[in-house]
Parts: C-alpha cells; structure tokens; sequence
C-alpha cells in the first residue's frame, strides 16, 4: 500500500484523483462503485503490479479527491465514460484492460462497446453487461421501499435520510447492509439507513481502519454525486441500441450477492443472455461470496484477475 502512489490528472476540465502503482506496459484501470473509492482496489492494485502490470485505480468525478462537476444534476454514466477514455489519453494509455465493480461495471462495458480500439478486455465483478435506461433495473417489481428506487426520489429524501448520521455511519450502514444477500427493502414507515441495527459489527474483511479510510474520503466528497451518478441517472436512456462488447471479459459473481435477486438479473447470467451483448464472456462464480466478493476474498479474486489478464495480455 505504501508505495502506491497519488496524483491528479486533468480529464475534460476536471482534476481527478488517480491511485497508481507499477509500471508494466500493460495498464489495468480499476472503477469503483458505491459506496466504494479508489481504496476498494487495494488488494487488487498490489497484487497487478506485483505481476508486472500498471494499476490505476481513480476516484469517479465527484467522488473522494476528485473534483466535482460545476453542475452535478447534469451529468449521466455517459460522462463517465468520456472520463474514461479522456484519462487514458491524459496517461498516454493506447489500450487498457478495465476492471469495474457494482455501477463502474456499467462505464467500463460502454467503453468497451463504444471504444474498441482502446480496450484489452473487461472483468466485472457482480454487475453484468447493462445499459443505463428504465430498464437497467426493474423497480417497478420490487416493492416501493427498494433502496435504489428511494434514492432515485428527487432530492431531498435520502439526502435527508443520510444526514441524520456522520459520513462514516452511514458508509458503516450500507457496507453492512450491502454486505447480506438480502436485497434491503425499507417498510413504508422507514428510511433505508432505519434498516441498520447498530449493534452489527463490521465484516471479518473489513476493518475499522479500511472504514476511516472511505469515511475520510466521502467526508471531502459528500453524497451529492453519487446519489446522481449512479442512482439517479440510472434510469435515463444513454442513447444506443443493441451495442456489443467485442472484447475478452469476465464476470465474477458472488452467489451470495443481493444484485442477484434483482428480478431477471440470476437467470440473465445463467442461461447466457448476456452473451448476446458480450459475447466472448467467461462467467465465475463464488460460492460464498457477497456484493464485495474482491474485499472479502482478495487473494481468490485476485488470482482469477491476474490469470484473465495474462491468458489475453498477449
């Protein structure tokens, strides 16, 4: 960790904050979802670079250190993929493989679809191939207290929800709750942050120390970004039609990850349906694994990720 290092990079008019460590001519960027940051990837950053790759792990626009957009309601996951392929001309990048987990799956596919030329592959972890419209996920078959569905509300109610509590509580809220195989629903009386019993000790893989790290992030940050991209944009349409991924990619799943109770998700990715988008696509699954299967089984992740970047690093 320690010899990771921190530095900001000007993509489209914004300074974002980029984690890197190793210097192989190949590159892997890592994108992270929510309530996660660069931090996420420590184990996987490492473990690349130790295998002669160059890791780069960024902070999304509006998120942790990087700066935030002027005007956040603006913006949707096709600026993040513009990002993406703006930081890989701002590193002198031709080709990377990207990494993307929870909603970063979405950009690193669409930049795959989008930008061929500049992809080496995909991995994923618990997301598969999807495209950000209303039909990205099928809230209206989940009950009213589904927690996207409330945090896509117009604004006010989870920024209400989530000011009740530190910055550091409510990330300790939602790893947790995040962390079961239980979709967390809230009742018509509660809030989702309500669904949190504070006796609930963190996960065995997750420290108090990783906890600070991510607290101290979010704290510079805030939530306004991040309850716009993903959640609130996540329904709006992005403009393309029947894309295909044409490079080598991996889906990691943890069986035990509560996306795989969204509605059609599981039976997307077990008859292969989503080999119509991504069609040279392994699928591996892990028996016990959550919606942070790359945390809490980092050295197995790890081990799929370097051997997937080696067998197509040619």
């Amino acid at each position: 960790m320690e010899n990771i290092q921190h530095k900001h990079v000007e993509v489209r008019g914004l300074k974002l904050h980029v984690a890197e460590i190793g210097s192989g001519p190949k590159a892997v960027v890592f994108l992270h979802g929510f309530p996660e940051i660069w931090y996420t990837w420590r184990h996987q950053l490492v473990s690349v670079a130790s295998k002669g790759y160059r890791a780069i792990a960024i902070d999304f626009r509006g998120y942790g250190l990087s700066e935030q957009p002027a005007e956040p309601e603006n913006d949707s996951f096709i600026d993040l993929v513009h990002d993406v392929v703006a930081l890989l001309d701002s590193l002198a990048i031709d080709k990377a493989f990207l990494v993307g987990k929870d909603f970063g799956a979405l950009p690193a596919y669409l930049v795959a679809a989008l930008h061929p030329e500049r992809v080496s592959g995909v991995i994923t972890l618990g997301i598969p191939f999807m495209l950000p419209g209303p039909s990205a996920v099928q809230n209206h078959l989940l009950p009213e207290g589904f927690y996207i569905s409330r945090w896509q509300e117009p604004v006010g109610r989870a920024e209400a929800d989530f000011g009740r509590f530190d910055v550091k509580t409510v990330i300790r809220n939602i790893y947790i709750l995040f962390s079961r195989s239980e979709i967390p629903i809230a009742a018509a009386d509660q809030e989702i942050m309500d669904l949190f019993d504070p006796a609930t000790p963190l996960p065995p893989w997750f420290s108090e120390e990783d906890l600070s790290v991510y607290a101290s992030l979010y704290e510079k940050s805030g939530f306004r970004y991040p309850l716009r991209v993903p959640y609130r944009t996540l329904a709006v349409d992005c403009g393309l039609t029947d894309p295909k991924v044409s490079a080598p990619s991996l889906l990691i799943v943890g069986e035990k990850d509560y996306v795989l109770k969204f509605p059609g998700i599981e039976d997307y990715i077990r008859t292969g349906a989503v080999k119509h988008f991504v069609p040279d696509l392994e699928i591996t699954y892990m028996a016990e694994g959550n919606h942070f299967v790359h945390e809490q089984f980092p050295e197995e992740v790890n081990q799929l990720v370097v051997s997937f970047l080696d067998k197509h690093g040619i």
